[in-house]
């Protein structure tokens, strides 16, 4: 069986796990991590962003009286608002005692993405993350009903256009084709038929509702089904289709487990997701039980924020600058709220492309040197001045220090790494030699440098 520091990586985010699974065993960690909590509380730093349409068209009166000047600086005010909110999730990831909520959270999110940039209002975005918080272990038709009816959502996807003789497609598409079934599992008809059905769903105060002049009430056909069908209905006929289980337990096995995982698991998992009428918390529940037995180490690539999130933990670095890493998973290609398009980041081998690993080991060179990230770029660096973040970083890394070199080596292996050869033995004894003395003066900056070495083993960017 893996280590279970391996595991910890796909039920949060870095090793800090490790020892709850292998103390409690992996069934009560799991029971644990669904009994957390839903925190409903707004954050303050949205108390004086717009909350409703009433508030929204109110500020849009006040712009019309304002200059560009000052109608610029309202827009930076709410940029930066957007900003507390990413550092906010963060805080959440990695200051909960069982992160999985988070962990899943942040799988919803990339699946019905909804990002700032396009929805503009930084309240409506909130809603969208609340709304997959508390449904993360929930019921995934009854989650895809509140997001299509979220005003994230319709906004997002031009619902806001979308009226009876001027339909938008938008969200009808991708209800289908990247939300529950996929490519291939609905005809073109189906679309045009939705997008009749969710036409005059547009924005309200609190969730998108029905415009009684815009919507269309006359009777369609959606999947072989004729009458008269709104949203919910429309989700109801979707989750009645063959296929409807299989294009999410796809992308949930290759979130936490398999870049590539096999379509025989898919069905598998999709048979029993229909079988408990679409409860996610289940399904987990056997997946992590099952795939756990198996030796899936190596199956899969980090994303960016588990990534450095690992090593941060590894470090024992309690405050890292929480622009400075929101900067970096922006440069890896993981911007919160901010994915490039509606499908989301695509994860799997895009996280590791060339320009994506010089990074990475761009920033183990400078957390192990006790810097900042991005300490070597002027623009970060202009950042880092601002925020009073230019001092260097108290690291501290775990080793046996009354060890050798070998069990040293062989201890940081099995935390970090899946597999090791008889090469990488070599390259790691030439870094901490047969005579090394755990006690001596410098012992742990080479311990520091074997870590450095082994964290830019394409090995460590695999799970």
């Amino acid at each position: 069986m893996k280590p279970a520091s391996l595991w910890s990586l796909r039920l949060g985010f870095s090793n800090k796990e490790a020892q709850k699974i292998e103390s409690l065993g992996l069934e009560r960690f799991l029971n644990a991590s669904f009994k957390t909590k839903f925190d409903a509380v707004v954050p303050s730093f949205l108390k004086d962003s717009p909350r409703t349409l009433e508030e929204l068209k109110a500020i849009r009166q006040q712009l019309k009286g304002q200059s560009a000047e000052e109608g610029q600086e309202m827009r930076k005010k709410e940029n930066q608002v957007s900003q507390e909110m990413k550092i906010w999730w963060m805080e959440k990831m990695t200051s909960e005692e069982f992160p999985l909520r988070e962990k899943m959270t942040c799988f919803w999110h990339n699946h019905y993405v909804s990002t700032f940039q396009k929805v503009k209002v930084n309240h409506w975005i909130f809603q969208h993350n609340q709304i997959l918080r508390e449904n993360a272990f929930g019921n995934f038709k009854t989650l895809t009903k509140q997001i299509v009816k979220s005003n994230a959502m319709v906004r997002y996807l031009d619902n806001v256009d979308n009226r009876k003789g001027k339909i938008n497609e938008n969200l009808s598409r991708e209800l289908l084709e990247l939300f529950t079934l996929g490519i291939g599992n609905y005809t073109e008809e189906d679309i045009k038929n939705g997008a009749k059905g969710l036409a005059g769903l547009g924005l309200g105060e609190s969730e998108a509702l029905y415009r009684k002049f815009q919507q269309d009430n006359d009777p369609i056909t959606y999947f072989g089904q004729k009458g008269t069908f709104k949203a919910d209905e429309l989700i109801d006929i979707i989750f009645e289709q063959k296929s409807a289980p299989y294009l999410i337990t796809r992308k949930l096995l290759k979130w936490f487990i398999y870049d590539a995982p096999s379509e025989e698991l898919v069905k598998y998992y999709g048979d029993y997701l229909r079988k408990v009428d679409y409860e996610i918390q289940p399904l987990l529940q056997k997946m992590f039980a099952e795939e756990y037995a198996k030796n899936t180490a190596g199956s899969k690539i980090k994303d960016p924020l588990v990534y450095v999130l690992q090593l941060q933990d590894e470090l024992h670095i309690d405050k890292m600058n929480a622009r400075l890493m929101l900067a970096f998973l922006k440069q890896q290609g993981m911007d919160l709220f901010g994915q490039p398009n509606v499908k989301g980041w695509n994860g799997g081998k895009e996280w590791l492309s060339s320009q994506v690993y010089l990074q990475r080991n761009t920033a183990a060179d400078l957390l192990c040197n006790g810097k900042n990230l991005g300490q070597n770029n002027k623009v970060e660096e202009n950042e880092m001045m601002q925020n009073k973040a230019s001092k260097r970083l108290d690291i501290a890394l775990n080793f046996d220090a009354s060890g050798t070199n070998k069990t040293i080596i062989s201890e940081l292996q099995n935390r970090l790494l899946f597999q090791n050869d008889a090469e990488m033995q070599t390259d790691f004894e030439t870094i901490l030699k047969y005579d090394f003395n755990p006690k001596s003066e410098g012992a742990e900056n080479a311990v520091l440098r074997l870590f450095n070495a082994m964290v830019k083993r394409p090995e460590f960017q695999l799970i």
